[in-house]
């Protein structure tokens, strides 16, 4: 991958899938602006990913806020060659019938509002450019359905949706638009899940193991690269095999 001269902007930037995804660009000659609310451990992800990183601290909830972090990340590195929108939010867990309103609002404004918001604000220059490359974190949850977080899958449902819509609209201008999906990952967002049940989710898992943020990290680059400059409106798992099986109990 080669991504000289070129800056990709990630929300959700800081720890993860988001800085893995950075670093790996850094690495092919990038320069990455990293959107995340934390400013303490944006700080930290910057420093050790080095001078190509600077960061920004925005809520992606909050419309303003998250559309002010854009322009400063232009204003920063110049235009944004590629957006992985990787910020989100799980919500609460709850069957339908007791989850709350005020719940199922802040995770949509969070998880689908805000793609609209950021592509809508970034589409219009790399279409006026001809090229830009946006990439979406969905989830497992965008694919199928789960007991318990209707708010989580409906919103990760409207991101796929949104994805495939911006391709459309960006396709003829150079605009491409994917979505990722990664499913059992060891991330931050694991960090205080017990290591038993860890193990059982590995066990469910035809690889027999959770993937690491390099993993899905480097599926992210190479869909913001050019080596994927003839696909659009695609969706990539990176699950160890999870969505496309099903594994049986022996």
């Amino acid at each position: 991958m080669n991504f000289t001269d070129q800056h990709v902007v990630i929300t959700g930037g800081s720890t993860g899938i988001g800085r893995a995804t950075a670093e790996a660009i850094v690495a092919a000659g990038g320069k990455v602006t990293l959107i995340a609310r934390r400013a303490d451990v944006l700080e930290v992800a910057a420093r050790e990913i080095g001078p190509a990183a600077s960061w920004i601290t925005a809520d992606a909830g909050d419309k303003e806020s998250l559309l002010a972090a854009l322009d400063g990340a232009v204003a920063i590195h110049g235009p944004i060659d590629g957006l992985f929108l990787n910020h989100g939010t799980e919500g609460m867990f709850a069957l339908t019938p007791d989850y709350s309103d005020e719940d199922f609002e802040r995770v949509m404004r969070v998880n689908a509002f805000s793609l609209f918001w950021a592509v809508r604000h970034v589409l219009p220059a790399m279409a006026a450019r001809g090229r830009g490359a946006i990439l979406i974190t969905s989830s497992l949850g965008g694919e199928t359905g789960m007991v318990g977080n209707i708010g989580y899958c409906t919103s990760k449902h409207a991101a796929i949706g949104i994805a495939r819509t911006i391709a459309m609209e960006g396709a003829a201008a150079g605009v491409r638009c994917n979505w990722l999906s990664p499913g059992f990952i060891d991330t931050p967002m694991l960090g205080d899940v017990p290591d038993a049940f860890k193990a059982q989710m590995a066990q469910r898992v035809p690889q027999k193991r959770v993937g690491t943020s390099a993993e899905a990290g480097a599926v992210a680059a190479f869909l913001l690269s050019e080596l994927a400059s003839h696909v659009t409106a695609q969706g990539l798992a990176v699950d160890g095999g999870l969505l496309g099986t099903l594994v049986i109990e022996q």
